[in-house]
């Protein structure tokens, strides 16, 4: 055990390489002198830094570690475009592609009927998983939610949460208690699910809802699975109901398949990004939307045309819906707003919907969220075989 101990100590740090390891309560992490622990509420983990080749091995034999894996690296899965209307939301046939290749009239997510039920509630939470959001927007500021438990600036956790004047949420990429977005990644998607409807800019597919600022992604757009953990453990412990998340990339990660697990027995939606590789979900995994979690809702991409996007993976069984991806245009920090295209900007669709659903039947499981998005979608030739279902449908969903 000595010897054993002794091996994974051996570091060279220009060389070293991180590792999450998720452990039992009766191992001490005083044996590795490099661990830092996540304190996560949902889980003893902890990261780990070592030049060892074969620490992976080493260490899951020890007593007391339940498994090892590399501390991986997830991407924004976003493409930049320059185009300028939402029609994703109202698709008239003109806003949704280029003069010599129109889009199809009425392939949308049915937005304007489904306002006609409801709009949303300040009372439904939605976390957006990312890099950040500029939670001054004009369209944002007054649909972020605030955390009224802390004082802004006296350095202290005022609500004993682990975090300190965690007021607009939390930055996971520089650990920090300011999530503001220097990509524009994260608040695009924060538009896309809650722009006010106050006759600026644009509209969200929800005008009432709160949006968690929670940063993992650097505003280079990248970021760890020591951050995506902590991520979702955070919005666990704010009580959201819905987790909208356009990353991925990496291997399968059993940390963060059980953190999401979490969430689901908190109660919480996880809406997931199916990726952007032209991808068979189906015999080629993507992660997260790709975990085997009853309610996890993985979102393909489709054009103006109610097609597939070129770029974006599919799955007749593993991707379970798809939503207006391409041309998408939202707000990005310094109160600008861009078109953006991307299973990205299909997540946030989704997660919108979702929160619509949850406005109007607050009692429904994640579940039960994730099979009305599932039944009401609009099915056709188009995405027959790229998909469980269809193209998501607000109004169809709330009208059940």
């Amino acid at each position: 055990m000595k010897t054993l101990l002794a091996s994974l100590l051996i570091a060279t740090p220009a060389f070293a390489a991180e590792y999450i390891i998720r452990y039992e309560d009766n191992f001490s992490l005083k044996s590795l002198p490099s661990a830092q622990p996540l304190n996560l509420k949902v889980g003893n983990f902890a990261k780990v830094t070592s030049s060892d080749k074969s620490f992976m091995q080493k260490a899951s034999s020890l007593p007391g570690v339940l498994y090892v894996e590399e501390n991986h690296t997830y991407h924004a899965l976003a493409r930049d475009v320059e185009f300028t209307k939402q029609w994703g939301l109202n698709n008239d046939g003109k806003n949704s592609g280029s003069w010599f290749s129109r889009g199809v009239a009425g392939k949308d997510i049915g937005a304007l009927e489904a306002w006609k039920m409801t709009k949303g509630s300040k009372d439904i939470k939605i976390a957006v998983i990312d890099t950040g959001v500029d939670y001054n927007h004009v369209d944002l500021k007054n649909n972020i939610m605030i955390n009224t438990d802390e004082i802004a600036g006296n350095n202290i956790d005022d609500d004993n949460n682990g975090y300190i004047d965690d007021v607009y949420g939390y930055n996971f990429a520089a650990n920090t208690n300011n999530p503001m977005d220097g990509h524009g990644h994260g608040t695009h998607c924060a538009g896309v699910i809650g722009a006010e409807h106050n006759s600026i800019g644009i509209a969200g597919v929800m005008a009432h809802v709160k949006i968690l600022p929670v940063k993992f992604l650097s505003d280079s757009g990248s970021g760890t699975l020591e951050g995506a953990l902590k991520s979702v453990d955070y919005a666990i412990s704010r009580g959201v109901h819905i987790m909208s998340n356009s990353w991925g990339g990496g291997p399968r990660s059993e940390a963060l398949f059980e953190v999401i697990q979490k969430a689901e027995q908190a109660g919480i939606l996880f809406v997931a990004a199916a990726g952007n590789s032209n991808a068979n979900n189906d015999t080629t995994a993507t992660f997260p939307a790709n975990y085997e979690i009853e309610s996890m809702v993985s979102v393909g991409a489709m054009d103006g045309k109610g097609k597939r996007a070129s770029f974006s993976n599919f799955g007749a069984t593993t991707v379970h819906v798809f939503a207006p991806g391409v041309d998408t245009f939202s707000t990005v920090q310094g109160n600008n707003y861009k078109k953006m295209s991307g299973t990205s900007m299909a997540c946030p669709h989704v997660a919108g919907i979702a929160g619509l659903i949850l406005a109007q039947e607050p009692n429904l499981t994640p579940l039960e969220v994730k099979m009305r998005l599932m039944n009401t979608a609009s099915r056709g030739d188009d995405l027959r075989s790229s998909t469980a279902s269809g193209y998501v449908r607000a109004d169809k969903a709330l009208q059940n």
